[in-house]
């Protein structure tokens, strides 16, 4: 994602609290948010979500006179850290599976444009548009329930476990002893795992690479926000300089400590 290189707000547009990468107004009825050379990619993947029945998504409507995308405000609440106890509820994880498989199952028809660009790279096999960033603060929930996803920047091509590894991570969540949110012993996050498999109908071969792929989805994520501070990108260097990264090292230890336990909740 893009940091907005003016940080400043036009009079009649309320700045929106978020992840710290993008600065993000509503104005009235619409979200205006700074835009990448994928964004024509991303309005074209919301057309088509619509077209297939999915609602759990914005309209984009074009761009401003300020090269801002447009796109329509989801009335509810996201769900930033630390997390509303409705976002920890084992009904909350299984609606958010469900909403998380509607996703999916909606992009399986889309044709990307053939200049199409995106912000991360295609993934093999390329069974779906992965979100790539399923996370608490990137759903929008109503009356304690998901509703909507929001912020599709990092959407790419990719497997649904790639997309799936992450959720799971965020969701269950998949965390180890140093990381405050939500610290479980691992034989509930088994169990809140099975769930969020069961709920997606996720399949067997699938579980069994699930949890191996949250560790490898969480090195990915290092290296990334090292690649993009190393750019410049201040949001990402800061990031670092708050420790963001040793922290998902952390629990990606935690991941492949216990991976053999996770598999088998999700098998059994």
């Amino acid at each position: 994602m893009m940091t907005s290189s003016s940080p400043s707000s036009s009079p009649g547009e309320q700045p929106l609290t978020g992840g710290g990468v993008n600065h993000v107004v509503r104005s009235g009825r619409t979200v205006r948010r700074p835009v990448g050379p994928w964004s024509i990619t991303v309005h074209a993947l919301l057309s088509h979500l619509r077209e297939a029945g999915f609602t759990g998504a914005p309209l984009a409507h074009g761009f401003d006179d300020d090269g801002r995308e447009i796109l329509d405000h989801l009335p509810g609440e996201v769900a930033h850290y630390p997390l509303p106890d409705y976002v920890r509820s084992d009904a909350s994880l299984e609606a958010v599976a469900r909403l998380f498989r509607a996703y999916h199952d909606a992009t399986a028809g889309f044709v990307p444009p053939p200049d199409a660009q995106w912000y991360q790279p295609p993934r093999e096999p390329a069974e779906v548009v992965c979100h790539g960033d399923l996370a608490p603060y990137n759903t929008v929930y109503r009356d304690g329930a998901p509703v909507a996803l929001i912020d599709f920047d990092t959407a790419h091509p990719g497997p649904r476990v790639w997309d799936l590894a992450y959720a799971a991570y965020r969701f269950v969540p998949l965390t180890g002893a140093d990381n405050q949110d939500f610290r479980l012993p691992v034989a509930e996050q088994s169990r809140r795992l099975r769930l969020f498999a069961d709920a997606y109908a996720l399949n067997r071969a699938t579980r069994k690479t699930l949890p191996h792929t949250a560790a490898q989805r969480l090195e990915h994520l290092v290296r990334h926000l090292h690649e993009q501070a190393a750019a410049g990108v201040a949001a990402f260097a800061r990031h670092i300089a708050d420790g963001h990264d040793a922290l998902y090292r952390a629990d990606r230890a935690h991941i492949d400590r216990h991976e053999e336990a996770f598999v088998t909740a999700l098998l059994h």
